[in-house]
């Protein structure tokens, strides 16, 4: 798949050219996200749930080599084998190389935003092997030649052309977009590579220290068909994915779900320890710059992440511009944070998508404090010169405006009058703030002009 070089400005315009999609895509998420309200008002200590959710996962933070430690020698002594990769390029060698050793050329995979975040399917492609995604959604994005838009609702920008990607690539009937139906198109589908695909590929959303196991949640059950039926497990994980004890997953469940789609649970919190006789398990702990993100002080409470997705849903701006104008696998406020730490110049676009409403860290189960690590990544983005030239010199314009009382005042009253006389040279298609809102009503007087002729 090829990288593009647009910047989430230019994708977003690109997703708004059908309103309808764009308006549907806002209100079903808005949709999720009123779901979520409502399952967090039913749980009477919700606040103390995601306190201590934040709280265990600052002590994973501050002795992740020990917990690391601990799992992969509880997982070596259940049977599975654990692999370590410094960076994407290593984790894709190393399921490659797994692969091969089984003379495998077809492999089946459930839903993992980390081999997304590494482009595994896409290598594997180049290298002659197969990769059937099982998640439903994940599978139609597959089919689209697109990468997921959302982490939890992968096709959630598609609607009606579904049932045409569908008749293509399954054949079924022209025209049928029925859900049920394809839902059972799908099915069918995919239950012969179940069947057939001797290594199978989930990933981790829990990682227990105590135990040595892992814990994958889904909706569908494809993560427990791919790995009952094959004869290799490999299990991809983020170093973060660790908690420290088993008791702790009950705050983690309870949290995740309802968070992610409004629901009391996961229709499948499925438990992986050791692998069934004759089975291989294999798990590779992935690095691929936490450990930088790790140790930067401002950035490091968005490895707490635990990749619900309620901030996306949440977000006026994901809403409204899809999660493809992020241009990375992970979209959204928390996107916007994790990816200028992979590559701050590629990714310095991102950190300014965002109102700074807050409303990502309010619904955030382990409270992460998304909109001031937005705010901090502009100040670095801007400090280390990997803003764009125009948006610099406007900046200093404005810090020359806002330093200067009288040139304030003066621009104020000039703003005013042009709004007032001459709208056209503010409300047109070259102002961005323009093109998806109504100016405001023009007010007659400053605040400091209202209040000094109104103070007693």
């Amino acid at each position: 798949m090829q990288e593009n070089s647009k910047d989430h400005a230019a994708l977003a315009d690109q997703f708004n050219k059908d309103e309808p999609r764009v308006d549907w895509h806002d209100e079903t998420l808005w949709w999720v996200r009123q779901k979520r309200d409502k399952a967090a008002h039913q749980v009477p200590d919700w606040e103390l749930l995601r306190d201590t959710a934040s709280g265990i996962k600052d002590n994973v933070l501050s002795h992740l080599s020990e917990y690391l430690e601990k799992f992969e020698e509880q997982a070596r002594r259940n049977g599975v084998t654990v692999h370590w990769a410094t960076d994407a390029a290593e984790h894709n060698q190393i399921i490659h190389s797994l692969l091969q050793r089984h003379k495998v050329d077809k492999m089946v995979k459930s839903k993992s935003m980390l081999t997304e975040e590494c482009h595994l399917n896409e290598y594997l492609e180049e290298q002659g092997i197969e990769v059937i995604d099982t998640d439903l959604g994940e599978r139609v994005v597959q089919l689209a030649g697109e990468p997921p838009s959302h982490i939890v609702l992968p096709c959630i920008h598609k609607k009606e052309e579904i049932g045409e990607l569908f008749h293509q690539h399954l054949g079924t009937p022209a025209g049928n977009a029925d859900p049920e139906f394809l839902t059972h198109a799908a099915r069918l589908h995919l239950r012969e590579k179940f069947l057939t695909r001797r290594v199978a590929l989930t990933g981790v959303n829990f990682a227990i220290a105590e135990t040595g196991e892992f814990v994958v949640c889904t909706n569908e059950g494809n993560a427990d068909m791919c790995a009952h039926l094959a004869d290799v497990h490999i299990a991809c994980m983020g170093i973060e994915k660790i908690i420290p004890e088993r008791r702790h997953l009950g705050v983690f469940l309870r949290l995740l779900t309802r968070s992610a789609t409004g629901q009391p649970i996961t229709t499948y919190s499925s438990h992986f320890r050791k692998p069934r006789t004759g089975q291989e398990m294999h798990i590779v702990i992935v690095d691929n710059g936490r450990s930088i993100q790790l140790g930067r002080k401002d950035f490091r409470n968005s490895l707490k992440c635990i990749r619900c997705a309620a901030c996306m849903n949440t977000c006026p701006v994901y809403r409204r511009s899809g999660g493809h104008s992020y241009h990375t696998a992970v979209a959204g406020p928390i996107g916007s944070i994790l990816a200028p730490n992979l590559d701050m110049k590629k990714y310095a676009d991102l950190p300014f998508a965002s109102t700074l409403c807050g409303s990502c860290s309010n619904v955030c189960p382990v409270k992460i404090d998304i909109h001031e690590q937005l705010y901090k990544w502009r100040q670095v983005i801007v400090q280390e010169g990997n803003a764009p030239v125009a948006k610099k010199v406007a900046m200093q314009a404005m810090n020359f405006v806002l330093s200067h009382p009288s040139v304030y005042h003066g621009a104020g009253r000039a703003g005013r009058w042009f709004l007032q006389n001459a709208p056209f040279t503010v409300s047109n298609g070259l102002n961005p703030w323009y093109k998806q809102r109504d100016m405001p009503a023009v007010p007659k007087a400053s605040f400091g002009e209202w209040y000094k002729k109104n103070k007693k």
